[in-house]
């Protein structure tokens, strides 16, 4: 008795916690309809005639309210119960009423909110409602035959008092009945659209918690990135200087102090690099970003250039086309492009002399291009941490990669990324 819906979802069972309180409640409902039983014979209100004997009415007056103490249990069976117990209590002539009819309520909408088979909910419910009528209808065929000549000696409305006593009592039993099985319909779609809620709380929380572990991913790539790039870039430098140092040391003592000059630059530029770096990194989104600002850009790839003149290449920087204002991400990625480029001819480019960097900016493009005369292939380095960088930079900003070995000898690096299109020009 525990089928799903049609959209797949069933009320979950009662608590513990909500099936105590259904206890102290049905208990209470049974000692109020043991004291509305006494105060009936108080009154002497016997409107279903003669009472039976004082146990048979202890035992239907409890017989009708107990059953709630299982009422979210098992809904179902306490609705039938309690149904057969009002009806019976009724042909027996029990005094006591008011409380039971407020129990086969709760027992309709505890049905209508809790049942977990829907089907069955409802087929229970109507049956139990068709046979509150047709107890109404023999009752009144019953009671018609014991009516006194004057009944009705005060009628004056304009309905004959008959009809209006038999319409009056189908309305009254039609509006409470019907109240009962409305009430539970709309507890049960409140308790599904509670748990719909609760679910898509918990998809968004995993939705949320997903995206912010993507986010620290892709935080940490970029800060990997950020450190091969300046860290690589530099002690390449550094280590080119160091050699060339030790090579002329005793001989030129001038050349070694020149190259210990640049070790030092070098050195000085790299820690500048990292802590403006550390400063985007630390820098919170409400506060200027005067260190983001600060970040290198394609117009500082002139001083890449000069390093690498510095460290003995014949390096040359040509710029056409009319230069045009960049994203600033756009700038960063140029300028990295090129640091890891030239990097790479500083480390494996055996017998290098010649570096050119171009930056050409065309009509809907900015292209850099890194040629050098080194000898040997550089495909072993193919899926090296700066080629892999260089690739995500450029993809980020749906740029193309060229990367290989040039037809007249040497290394090719060749990217070309987009320019975003002035407001008004067509495309």
């Amino acid at each position: 008795m525990t089928s799903e819906t049609a959209d797949g979802w069933r009320r979950p069972g009662p608590t513990p916690e909500q099936q105590r309180v259904d206890l102290y409640a049905g208990l209470a409902a049974t000692v109020l309809a043991l004291l509305s039983l006494t105060l009936a014979h108080s009154t002497g209100t016997f409107l279903f005639g003669p009472p039976p004997s004082g146990f048979e009415q202890l035992v239907w007056t409890v017989a009708v309210p107990l059953p709630l103490i299982w009422r979210r249990r098992y809904p179902a069976v306490t609705t039938l119960l309690i149904s057969a117990a009002f009806i019976g209590s009724q042909v027996r002539a029990v005094p006591e009423w008011q409380l039971s009819q407020w129990a086969l309520f709760a027992a309709i909408f505890t049905l209508g909110a809790w049942g977990r088979d829907r089907r069955l909910s409802r087929r229970v419910r109507v049956g139990v409602i068709v046979a509150m009528f047709l107890w109404l209808a023999i009752s009144y065929a019953i009671n018609l035959s014991s009516l006194p000549p004057d009944a009705f000696a005060d009628a004056i409305g304009p309905v004959p008092p008959l009809i209006a006593a038999i319409v009056t009592g189908i309305l009254v039993n039609a509006l409470f009945l019907g109240f009962a099985y409305f009430f539970g319909e709309i507890a049960w779609i409140a308790a599904r659209r509670q748990h719909e809620l609760v679910e898509q709380a918990e998809a968004l929380r995993r939705s949320q918690a997903e995206a912010r572990e993507h986010a620290v991913v892709g935080e940490r790539v970029r800060i990997a990135r950020e450190l091969h790039d300046v860290v690589a870039h530099h002690v390449s430098v550094m280590g080119v200087q160091a050699a060339a140092c030790r090579r002329v040391f005793d001989k030129d003592p001038d050349k070694a102090r020149t190259a210990l000059s640049a070790i030092e630059e070098s050195a000085r530029t790299a820690v500048d690099e990292l802590r403006r770096m550390l400063g985007v990194l630390r820098a919170r989104d409400s506060e200027p970003a005067d260190a983001a600002q600060q970040v290198a850009g394609i117009a500082q790839v002139e001083a890449v250039v000069t390093r690498a003149r510095e460290a003995g290449l014949q390096a040359t920087l040509g710029v056409y086309g009319d230069p045009t204002p960049l994203p600033e991400s756009v700038s960063q990625a140029a300028y990295r492009v090129v640091q890891e480029a030239v990097t790479n001819v500083l480390k494996h480019a055996t017998g290098a002399r010649m570096l050119d960097v171009r930056i050409r900016y065309l009509t809907q493009d900015v292209e850099i291009e890194v040629t050098d005369d080194g000898r040997g292939s550089r495909e072993s380095n193919a899926d090296g941490l700066g080629l892999i960088g260089m690739r995500e930079r450029v993809a980020t900003h749906g740029g193309e990669l060229e990367v290989g070995p040039r037809a007249g000898g040497g290394w090719r690096v060749r990217v070309r990324f987009p320019l975003p299109v002035p407001a008004g020009r067509a495309t």
